[in-house]
């Protein structure tokens, strides 16, 4: 198919490398990242990526849900020539797949978010910046260059600032607002609490916020001279208040571009969302961080999209690990997934280049997965691709 970027050249190139005792930089088992990135970081960092709510069952939910659903290849297609090429909110992507919003990843690695605006420009993945970022909203958009660029917002409450900070993301070229819905109050997460490791009470992951001026009005001192007094203005501002259906049209009266509520988990929000004029809806369980027990992402996919994926853009996150996973999600109605722990661990293992190994591993085995189940393109997907186990 004409236009392709060849993602699966990777694996050639790979094994070309090789011929010169050449490896790649680490794992390409994408599920072997997690352990692979814990011998790398501090304790407080690593878990503050890895780590779930309660028990961690959501997370593990998350997972076992795409282990009970099975591909189902076909054979003698064509698949020869394809393309992982599709369209989200009118805009062409080469691939479906969307950097998930990862926050505070200078925990991680210095460059943090810089260098992950850097490997998705490099492969014209649009990369959701976190308002929980380490870098100003003007310094991840110069990072990224020409690359397309989305906003995700943690509401904040009060709207001067929320208004501030729209504004801000509009003129630094953010072209989507995803709204995250599923964390106006952090849940009870053990590994941070029997650490008591929370970035933000630090100043880390507030760039964006310290950097505004309607938050920085609000302040006695700067924060450069008081943090403490700036965290503890933060702190309410962006956690412990609970938005209602009615709030939604001050988003609309501040962002003139596509919005994305995220958080979806029941097929009644996502009609209400569609209702409310909403653009489309990410459907996530905030990777098993937010409500322990809570139903599998994947698992709550299929009634979403039977319910309103005619007439919205619905994206899905929560447990994507391979280019499999990827294909799951598509075929049970996901037009494109986010991607979030893969690269932050990539990002911990090399910086900018350990984020571009993490894409272009998961974007060649997805492309290659395609074909050799018997597709040539993400639109030819459907649940009957799938075989679910009971």
């Amino acid at each position: 198919m004409s236009g392709d970027p060849g993602f699966s050249n990777y694996q050639n190139e790979i094994y070309l490398h090789g011929l010169e005792d050449r490896h790649p930089p680490f794992t390409t088992d994408f599920t072997a990242l997690e352990a692979s990135a814990r011998e790398r970081l501090e304790p407080g960092p690593f878990w503050y990526v890895a780590g779930a709510a309660g028990s961690g069952a959501t997370d593990r939910a998350n997972r076992a849900a795409f282990d009970r659903y099975r591909l189902v290849p076909r054979m003698l297609t064509g698949a020869t020539g394809r393309s992982l090429r599709t369209t989200v909110l009118g805009g062409e992507l080469p691939a479906p797949v969307l950097l998930a919003p990862v926050g505070v990843q200078s925990i991680v690695h210095p460059d943090g978010e810089l260098a992950t605006a850097r490997a998705a420009s490099a492969l014209g993945l649009p990369s959701v910046l976190s308002t929980a970022s380490s870098h100003t909203l003007e310094e991840v958009a110069e990072a990224g260059g020409d690359g397309p660029r989305w906003f995700q917002l943690y509401w904040p409450n009060d709207d001067d600032v929320c208004a501030s900070i729209l504004g801000r993301a509009r003129a630094a070229g953010y072209s989507t607002l995803v709204v995250t819905l599923d964390t106006w109050t952090l849940a009870w997460r053990p590994h941070d609490l029997d650490r008591a490791y929370l970035p933000f009470i630090r100043g880390i992951g507030t760039a964006i916020a310290f950097s505004d001026p309607a938050f920085r009005a609000g302040l006695a001192k700067s924060p450069e001279e008081d943090l403490i007094s700036a965290v503890l203005r933060w702190v309410p501002m962006f956690t412990g208040t609970d938005k209602t259906w009615d709030r939604l049209p001050f988003l609309r009266a501040h962002w003139d571009g596509p919005i994305l509520l995220k958080g979806i988990q029941h097929a009644d929000d996502a009609r209400r969302a569609v209702n409310a004029g909403m653009d489309g809806i990410v459907v996530s369980n905030h990777g098993g961080r937010q409500v322990d027990g809570a139903v599998a992402a994947l698992d709550a996919l299929p009634a979403i999209a039977e319910a309103v994926g005619d007439r919205t853009e619905v994206l899905f996150d929560s447990g994507v690990r391979t280019g499999a996973d990827v294909l799951k999600a598509l075929a049970l109605g996901a037009k494109a997934v986010l991607l979030g722990r893969p690269y932050a661990y990539g990002l911990a293992h090399g910086g900018e280049d350990g984020v571009r190994h993490v894409l272009r591993g998961l974007l060649a085995d997805l492309e290659i997965t395609l074909g050799l189940t018997g597709h040539r393109s993400p639109a030819e997907l459907s649940p009957d691709d799938l075989w679910r186990e009971r």
